[in-house]
């Protein structure tokens, strides 16, 4: 089975509290701890994608610590990890770096934490990933999630984590650490 799957973490256009979109804050946790789940999991490539410059260099002075600087001798395994790291200002242009290195559009997977009609189960989704030949782009938003434009261009809506929990508010990291592990398990994807 040939790896092409890929992650993308959504700090634009996001919604807030209120329903207005923004730009959220970049984590720094968020940029290694996901790569090292992604890299545990075999994504081809982990996108982070922010149109503000100023949380575009804030992600550079991660990377540059945990690839360049001490960060890189004293942990090597993060290193690692952040090779599949990439950051994009848009999800177009996400989609458009799969196209060019994959020859096809990916396929795109919405998710939330919201109840929504009409969505796809792990389950099922996971026999899709194994079975289709086409590559997959599994999108993950922050703040109070992504906007219905997202939702709109995706082809599947994928079910929430603990959709009958009184309490379903898991940090993104955890969300997708979940997530791959119901698609993939301990299935091996190749190069």
């Amino acid at each position: 089975m040939l790896n092409r799957i890929y992650v993308a973490l959504i700090h634009y256009p996001i919604l807030k509290k209120d329903g207005s979109i923004v730009s959220t804050a970049v984590t720094n946790f968020d940029i290694h701890d996901i790569s090292r789940t992604c890299r545990a999991y075999n994504i081809k490539n982990f996108f982070l994608v922010s149109n503000l410059p100023s949380q575009q260099k804030i992600v550079d002075r991660v990377l540059e610590y945990w690839t360049k600087g001490f960060g890189s001798e004293y942990n090597p395994n993060r290193k690692d990890a952040l090779d599949i790291f990439k950051m994009e200002s848009y999800l177009e242009d996400v989609i458009s770096v799969i196209e060019e290195t994959e020859l096809e559009k990916p396929k795109i997977v919405f998710t939330s934490a919201k109840p929504r009609k009409n969505v796809i189960r792990f389950d099922e989704l996971s026999r899709k990933i194994r079975e289709c030949e086409s590559p997959f782009l599994i999108l993950f938003g922050t703040g109070w999630g992504m906007p219905e434009e997202i939702r709109e261009i995706t082809d599947y809506d994928l079910e929430p984590i603990r959709i009958n929990s009184d309490f379903n508010h898991l940090s993104v990291r955890a969300a997708v650490a979940i997530t791959l592990d119901r698609l993939i398990g301990e299935q091996v994807f190749q190069e």
